[in-house]
């Protein structure tokens, strides 16, 4: 259905917007079930990658390594 998806915390190299826009699309491909949506769901199937992609790139931008500290 959809390529395993990547880790994105990479120390001194932090995720580009295209690999967390990708790595999002994934998520919701895999847990909905659809690799492409019906053209009535495509809507909120785009919002919520944009919604997941939001949420992992908040979360990246709050991640502590050791060093950040």
């Amino acid at each position: 259905m959809c390529r395993s998806i990547k880790t994105l915390r990479r120390s001194g190299e932090p995720a580009t917007d295209e690999e967390i826009q990708a790595a999002a699309l994934q998520f919701i491909r895999k847990i909905s079930g659809y690799r492409q949506p019906s053209r009535i769901n495509t809507p909120v199937f785009e919002q919520a990658v944009d919604d997941v992609a939001q949420a992992a790139r908040a979360l990246l931008d709050s991640l502590q390594t050791p060093a950040s500290r």
